[in-house]
């Protein structure tokens, strides 16, 4: 016969479910709490899953966490929650990567702090032999966590390379630059859309809750979740090389426009089929409770209701610090409007002139102030272009995945080459720069044939670095030092008519005019 759920020894069935109603409205009232705290990071997540497509999943992903936990009821219920103070170093890192994200304005780290936080309530309140219990589900709660967006530029690059790869075996001639490619039938290339990443995404979302209700084993669900990893990609790469094999052999009447997006869609639904009905071979049948007994053995006695909602105030105290640090940090005086105004001359010999390098503006958006500005030497003529940001928020930040020197999509220019290189510019230490190839679009005959060398620096409260990274983490810290987020960009440019020839060039303008474009900058940072 098999056993009844029986409480811990040492509790009776009356003080266990006390117990679990005071530890309840302690975790609601806790988890409301969160949500109240951090209720612009938890819209802001829902505004993302609103607008785009790629993260539009995340609005299933609560409610399957709450089915997952009420899957586990009769195992929780037996259990004694107890709240664990020591949760407190868990629930204080969190705390401060919201902060640091805030101060930063990194959507991602700011997300992933808070729902770190609605995760830890429930070990801090409960317990572990709770949370254990229910750990994928809390798991599978990052989910919602709108990131992967930063792999855009590896997937693209690794799609055109198998496209390319696989036409020239196909027999079809390929001419590539960069993201872009020309075969007899036309022009290609990869853009946003073509990265898979949103195929990636749903797949190891679906894979993951797949392999948990499916799978008994850690073995074979580690290996079900590394192939929903793989098989998008190589999906993606196959579904880009059909499309433009559909192009080219239809005389571009097949797999354009929006067919491109409804073929590729039916492609990846057919693949993720397959691989689900290949891994339906391995399910596992969850064994049978025949107990449902404690799973750990020992005899405490429950937490009594004012320790309990002592250490669920304390954490509730926590979890309000990084906002009372938010506002002691932003109320000082208001910082007044930047400007900047481009110099008549720079460095001896370097003086403004009238635009001679082709038309060619970076996408920053909503920068604090900007200049823009040619300088001649003996004839050699380099662009200059700042763009400044003070008192950063999430929609006016110097380092976005919208800012960039180049969009795919821009009529005049096409990205073909990234790199970097190095330089000294104060005789002590050698800096970094991002170094970017742009070639005239052929749709635009007043940049056709032109090519340009551009390359770019962060510049933050005076440190300078090449790094999104890095100048996320710098604005950070000064911030939180107190010393502002006046933040900029340098970028610079000139025609490269000849392999290699406008390297020298910029760097002889940025080592004799960088302490000119520091002063500069500087000048705008103390005029607040």
């Amino acid at each position: 016969m098999n056993a009844v759920a029986t409480p811990y020894a040492g509790v009776r069935g009356s003080e266990l479910s006390q117990t679990w109603r005071h530890a309840l409205a302690a975790l609601v009232l806790l988890l409301l709490w969160t949500l109240l705290l951090y209720r612009d990071t938890g819209s802001a997540m829902v505004a993302i899953w609103s607008r785009s497509d790629t993260f539009a999943h995340a609005f299933l992903v609560p409610p399957i966490v709450l089915w997952l936990v009420w899957r586990q009821r009769l195992l929780i219920g037996v259990e004694v929650p107890r709240a664990m103070p020591v949760m407190l170093v868990f629930v204080a890192v969190a705390a401060l990567a919201w902060l640091l994200g805030e101060l930063a304005a990194v959507n991602a780290l700011t997300q992933l702090a808070f729902v770190a936080l609605l995760v830890l309530t429930v070990p801090a309140v409960l317990g572990w032999p709770v949370a254990r219990l229910i750990i994928f589900p809390l798991g599978f709660l990052f989910f919602a966590v709108p990131m992967g967006e930063f792999l855009m530029p590896q997937l693209m690059e690794w799609t055109a390379n198998f496209t390319v790869l696989a036409l020239r075996l196909s027999g079809v001639p390929v001419y590539r630059e960069g993201l872009q490619f020309v075969i007899p039938s036309g022009h290609w290339s990869v853009v946003e859309a073509c990265s898979g990443v949103r195929y990636l995404i749903a797949s190891l979302t679906v894979g993951a809750l797949y392999a948990y209700l499916n799978y008994q084993s850690t073995q074979r669900r580690v290996l079900f979740v590394m192939v929903s990893l793989l098989v998008p990609i190589v999906a993606n790469w196959m579904r880009a090389y059909i499309i433009v094999m559909l192009g080219h052999l239809s005389g571009n009447e097949l797999a354009v426009g929006v067919d491109h997006l409804i073929y590729g869609w039916l492609f990846f639904g057919v693949v993720m089929m397959l691989m689900f009905v290949i891994g339906a071979r391995w399910t596992q049948t969850p064994p049978q409770v025949s107990s449902l007994g404690r799973s750990t053995a020992d005899n405490k006695p429950a937490m009594t209701a004012p320790r309990l909602w002592a250490a669920t105030a304390g954490f509730a105290a926590l979890m309000a610090v990084p906002h009372v640090a938010l506002w002691a940090l932003e109320s000082g005086p208001l910082e007044g409007p930047v400007t900047l105004a481009a110099p008549a001359g720079l460095a001896p010999g370097w003086r403004i002139t009238r635009p001679l390098v082709p038309p060619f503006k970076p996408a920053f958006q909503n920068p604090s102030a900007e200049m823009s500005a040619s300088y001649v030497n003996q004839g050699e003529v380099v662009g200059l272009y700042l763009a400044y940001y003070r008192r950063q928020d999430y929609s006016q930040k110097l380092v976005s995945s919208n800012n960039v020197l180049v969009r795919s999509d821009d009529p005049q220019w096409a990205r073909v080459a990234n790199d970097k290189h190095s330089i000294d510019l104060n005789g002590q230490q050698e800096h970094e720069f991002l170094t970017v190839e742009l070639r005239g679009s052929a749709s635009d005959r007043s940049a056709k044939q032109t090519r340009l060398m551009v390359w770019q620096i962060y510049w933050i409260n005076g440190t300078l670095t090449a790094s999104d990274y890095l100048a996320k983490a710098y604005s950070a810290f000064y911030r939180l030092t107190g010393r502002g987020d006046d933040s900029a960009v340098i970028v610079i440019y000139a025609p490269k008519e000849r392999a290699g020839d406008a390297a020298p060039l910029l760097e002889s303008f940025l080592t004799a005019n960088y302490p000119s474009i520091n002063a500069l900058l500087l000048a705008a940072q103390k005029a607040n």
